[in-house]
């Protein structure tokens, strides 16, 4: 980098973001909107080192012309995730309704499935739509298990259930 190109760009740790703002006009030809005073630095930095070294070669304005005709690019951004508290999301597991196909680890409904957990013993019973515990019926075992930890795990392994439907 020569003399001048490294106090200009000391000179630009020093300026204000509207400062900054009106040298990006300067420098490109065009206003910006941006007020991020790291990324104006960066970008004036970078074009007065363009301006005073050389710009990129053909060669490579070319390569980079064709790797980003080749890249697949997102023309959506990806959706916001949802918020949602943890009660709620405790609710819609309880009242989530049962998959349409059984699955084999699960018992006949009428089943009451028991686990000693910290001292106490935990009995659920497996009911047609799902399973009940303490009076509620839950979607799931996962469900259950989290209402009894007060965290999440699998409800098959907390009821330390095998893949043929019986105890382990």
């Amino acid at each position: 980098m020569g003399l001048n190109v490294a106090r200009e760009v000391a000179a630009l740790q020093r300026m204000t973001p509207k400062d900054l703002a009106r040298k990006f006009a300067d420098v490109f030809g065009e206003p910006t909107n941006a007020k991020n005073r790291v990324w104006l630095v960066r970008r004036i930095a970078w074009r007065l080192q363009a301006l005073a070294e050389g710009d990129l070669s053909d060669r490579a304005r070319q390569r980079a012309s064709e790797l980003a005709c080749d890249a697949d690019l997102r023309l959506n951004p990806p959706a916001a995730p949802r918020a949602t508290e943890p009660d709620a999301a405790a609710e819609k597991a309880r009242t989530r309704e049962p998959a349409a196909e059984a699955d084999p680890r699960v018992p006949a409904p009428g089943t009451v499935l028991t686990r000693k957990y910290k001292g106490a013993t935990v009995q659920v019973k497996v009911v047609a739509r799902g399973f009940e515990y303490a009076g509620e019926v839950y979607g799931s075992l996962s469900a259950v298990a989290r209402a009894v930890t007060g965290s999440h795990c699998n409800g098959f392994l907390f009821f330390r259930l095998n893949a043929k439907g019986g105890a382990a």
